[in-house]
């Protein structure tokens, strides 16, 4: 099958798809950085550790970009938290080819990382710019956690899954201008 075969009309999910791909320019990625966490923040911090199932993990706060690429080597990719995500994605995966055309979900999925590739890099290089930072392989590893989470987020979309899933709160995370950094033993941190 090819691109003209495909309508994206039988695949409503993907339409949803490509609405949330044209949210992704209007977000202010990376915009709080360094902010007090409020209490609204927290209580969403705290439903998307309730959903992916860590209830009992503390939110902290990272202050500044040193502590920020601290946190980032020092995380496990191995970790709980990294295999909870990873598993989701999984599954998510595996529900999106048995239920939408290959190609299609491929068009959808393109649109959301070329549009995250773009605007999340240039909302961090503002960013970062401003704090004066400029250390390259930490900019990187930020916008590569923020385009990952526009995939998951993405992914969650095509499958039809609610605003309640994980990725779509660790989505509004970002969306709100933070970067959540992940869990590292029991805390989940938050720059």
């Amino acid at each position: 099958m090819n691109d003209q075969d495909i309508d994206i009309e039988d695949y409503p999910t993907l339409l949803q798809v490509g609405r949330f791909a044209r949210l992704i320019p209007h977000t202010d990625w990376f915009r709080n950085v360094g902010e007090p966490l409020s209490p609204a923040l927290r209580e969403k911090a705290r439903a998307y550790l309730d959903a992916l199932g860590f209830p009992g993990a503390d939110i902290a706060q990272i202050l500044d970009w040193d502590e920020a690429a601290a946190t980032m080597e020092t995380n496990d990719w191995n970790s709980p938290w990294w295999e909870a995500e990873e598993q989701l994605l999984a599954s998510l995966a595996a529900t999106a080819q048995e239920m939408l055309d290959p190609d299609a979900l491929q068009v959808a999925l393109t649109l959301v990382h070329t549009q995250a590739s773009e605007y999340v890099t240039e909302n961090l290089l503002t960013t970062a710019d401003m704090w004066g930072i400029h250390d390259d392989e930490l900019i990187r590893a930020a916008a590569g956690t923020a385009i990952h989470c526009c995939y998951q987020t993405a992914l969650m979309i095509a499958v039809g899954e609610e605003e309640d899933h994980p990725f779509a709160l660790k989505f509004q995370l970002f969306e709100e201008g933070w970067w959540p950094l992940g869990i590292v033993g029991n805390t989940f941190n938050i720059f």
